[in-house]
């Protein structure tokens, strides 16, 4: 009876844990969801207000449309973003295909100085990163934001943990035909990590459209701006009125759910294959 009880005690535990978690990752999206929604004359604070909206409406994301050209935004996000998935998954593949499978001199030193790049914060190369941008005459244009981000650490670190797990055999059988170091890992390789290029794509694209620091320190003309930039002129504009500043960030917010529930298969199964072998 007692074994009884505390197994049901310890489950209870975990959902409640489970709840609480729950909560809190999901409340202030939900909270920002239904405030969207809500009309003007709807209370959002105060004892009156409530969690759903009497009378949904999308007037509050027409008032940004409206308001900036958020279409703009979006396009001008969307490439930078995607070129960094292609950019991360193409050169992240490469590098760690070599450090995982190619054995060179200063193989190690080159791993070494991709994971000290890890610890690295942004801001502490931030001026130098700038001045190359600026010297190569990249100030103000969407090339300048995709080139510090092209390819990263963390792509390079993920993709040859992938490669690794992969049974050498599979290459071996291929040496034996005559295929080519590039062959094997177009042919062979690259198809067998689709999930950490999974993995390496929702992370590239996640990194891409929220960066705000690096974006704003880039660009100068209004109509070079990314989505955070842009969405930034509405907490001047509407200070007054949260209902639209909530429906510019699920504008923001949207293409990051699209692109993880699209990928979401691909995208566990690439943390598993990084967790066989590290």
């Amino acid at each position: 009876m007692n074994r009884r009880t505390a197994t049901a005690a310890g489950l209870t535990g975990r959902y409640l844990l489970l709840a609480a978690m729950t909560v809190v990752s999901l409340g202030p999206f939900a909270w920002q969801l239904l405030t969207s929604l809500k009309g003007a004359q709807e209370p959002i604070y105060g004892a009156d207000a409530t969690w759903l909206p009497h009378h949904p409406t999308l007037a509050n994301y027409a008032a940004v449309a409206d308001t900036l050209p958020v279409w703009r935004y979006i396009t001008n996000s969307l490439i930078v973003a995607c070129a960094s998935v292609l950019t991360n998954c193409l050169f992240g593949a490469m590098a760690g295909y070599a450090l995982a499978r190619m054995r060179f001199r200063g193989r190690g030193v080159v791993f070494a100085a991709v994971t000290a790049a890890l610890i690295v914060p942004f801001e502490v190369i931030m001026v130098s990163v700038f001045l190359t941008v600026r010297d190569i005459g990249l100030v103000d244009n969407l090339l300048g934001v995709l080139l510090p981000g092209a390819v990263s650490g963390l792509s390079i670190l993920v993709m040859r943990t992938g490669f690794l797990a992969l049974p050498k055999e599979t290459e071996e059988a291929a040496v034996m035909d005559g295929a080519g170091e590039w062959a094997r890992f177009r042919r062979i390789a690259l198809p067998s990590v689709r999930g950490s290029l999974a993995v390496v794509a929702v992370f590239s694209f996640l990194f891409a459209w929220d960066d705000f620091l690096w974006p704003l320190i880039v660009l100068k003309s209004p109509d070079n701006y990314t989505l955070t930039i842009g969405l930034q002129y509405l907490s001047g504009t509407f200070t007054n009125d949260q209902r639209v500043v909530a429906a510019g960030t699920m504008i923001a917010v949207l293409p990051l759910i699209i692109i993880f529930l699209g990928l979401q298969r691909l995208f566990f199964r690439g943390v598993g294959e990084g967790g066989v072998k590290g």
